[in-house]
């Protein structure tokens, strides 16, 4: 049974060597040796390298989540969700390069990028409940794919910002909540008008169709 010490330091090991290589040339034995645990430990705590991308995703996700946000409450709903993103910056601050690295790999590869999406839209579907919203069904999905590409964009500049009072980041992260807030305004009127139901019309008569009196006709003697 791997311990949570071992299980950090397969992360920790993963997150260095993606720093210095793409995802692709990352080994397994590699992580394995770099953790200082065996293969067979490896396998018993992981499937795959995404696996282990995905448990740091779920690590960030923990930490974020822990805060108190009690004091977020009578904030409009951008600028909470602007506190809980700032916060997970704050979270990813140690593993920009890993960052970068991922970014570069996902540049080249569009299965990897198609997974790195998949585990976004859970990422961020938490970090959406965590700032108090919450959508259902196809509005949802929208709302969290959009986020999703949206944090991404942030993610560019802040792994290449050498200042660590983040202005360029948190300017970049503000037009991109403005700019899905714009969108998710768009959609929500879209929606309202796709659930109104239709206005009932009388169909016009043809000049080719029968007159059909009120009146029942009798039938001919």
């Amino acid at each position: 049974m791997a311990t949570k010490q071992q299980r950090q330091s397969v992360i920790t090991a993963f997150l260095d060597l993606l720093s210095q290589k793409p995802f692709a040339e990352i080994g397994l034995d590699e992580i394995a040796e770099r953790a200082s645990v065996s293969l067979a430990e490896l396998r018993g705590m992981f499937d795959t390298k995404l696996a282990i991308y995905e448990a740091f995703v779920r690590d960030v996700d923990e930490a974020v989540l822990a805060e108190d946000v009690s004091d977020m409450a009578d904030e409009p709903p951008r600028e909470r969700l602007f506190d809980v993103l700032m916060r997970r910056l704050d979270v990813l601050r140690p593993h920009r390069a890993a960052l970068h690295g991922l970014f570069r790999s996902v540049r080249q590869d569009p299965l990897l990028a198609a997974s790195i999406n998949r585990i976004g839209l859970v990422s961020q579907r938490w970090m959406l409940t965590a700032a108090g919203i919450r959508f259902e069904g196809l509005l949802g999905a929208a709302v969290t794919q959009g986020l999703v590409v949206s944090f991404a964009r942030v993610l560019r500049v802040f792994v290449n910002e050498a200042d660590e009072g983040m202005p360029r980041t948190m300017a970049a992260l503000d037009k991109e909540l403005r700019r899905a807030q714009s969108s998710f305004e768009r959609l929500e009127r879209l929606g309202r008008v796709l659930r109104r139901p239709p206005r009932r019309r009388w169909p016009e008569r043809r000049p080719t169709d029968p007159v059909v009196s009120d009146v029942a006709t009798e039938e001919p003697i």
